[in-house]
């Protein structure tokens, strides 16, 4: 029998990249997305192409009501889901912490972390051995300014970004009698759109010489780590991070 994942934030970035590779290991993938379908309908389509099966679900994720009717969804068109990533998040413009808004912070509390909250806990209700399930698998998508901070950047980021560390091994330890695995993988500066959502599209070019490896990351590189987080090869982790930092 194929494992059902959701992917949430899948329509681009590293979301999309965990997508496809998903796709080409047998996994039925759900594709959520917040306002792209164009975007998703693509990923959609190339896992198809490559021969695996997926289907594109537009959700709000931050929104309990949208994400009740997302996950009835999937109910219905695959009867059970083993596996989520926590993928979708935002950071705004580049900003010290005195020049922030309340409203900025309340969207990126509500995108980083509390849509991880509600999809956890609808995945839980449907994977765990406490209500019959067969178990699962859970990765968080963190980041390296859950230990960097992000000064002069993005601390509001950063804060949401710990705040899923924290929720990563707590519900490790709430789950781990209970069939499911909950893991997290801390990015660092990749080569994704959303910097230009902070004001500096290459921001990645700006920052790769003070790495280790002295380069930036491709979102493969972090889907990898994902899917061997989801994968029988990590039996036995829980609670754990996989730093995808180039050595930063």
């Amino acid at each position: 029998m194929k494992k059902t994942l959701l992917i949430t934030g899948a329509s681009r970035g590293i979301g999309a990249a965990t997508a496809l590779h998903a796709g080409k290991r047998g996994y039925n993938v759900c594709v959520n997305y917040l306002s792209n379908s164009e975007a998703a309908s693509k990923v959609v389509s190339q896992i198809k192409t490559d021969g695996g099966h997926a289907i594109a679900y537009q959700a709000d994720v931050s929104k309990e009501p949208e994400v009740l009717n997302l996950f009835q969804k999937i109910d219905q068109d695959f009867g059970a889901i083993h596996a989520l990533v926590n993928n979708a998040g935002i950071l705004e413009t580049q900003s010290r912490v005195d020049q922030l808004e309340l409203e900025r912070l309340h969207r990126v509390l509500n995108a980083n972390v509390v849509s991880s909250f509600l999809c956890a806990r609808e995945a839980i209700r449907r994977m765990s051995t406490r209500h019959g399930g067969d178990g699962g698998a859970i990765v968080n998508v963190s980041s390296i300014a859950s230990r960097t901070g992000s000064p002069n950047e993005y601390v509001d980021y950063a804060m949401s970004k710990g705040a899923i560390d924290t929720f990563t091994i707590g519900l490790a330890k709430e789950l781990a009698g209970e069939g499911i695995r909950v893991n997290g993988v801390r990015p660092g500066f990749i080569y994704t759109d959303i910097h230009a959502a902070g004001g500096e599209p290459n921001r990645v070019d700006r920052i790769k010489a003070t790495l280790p490896m002295q380069r930036g990351g491709q979102p493969e590189e972090v889907a990898n780590a994902i899917l061997w987080l989801l994968s029988d090869d990590a039996s036995f982790s829980t609670g754990s991070f996989i730093d995808v930092t180039g050595g930063r």
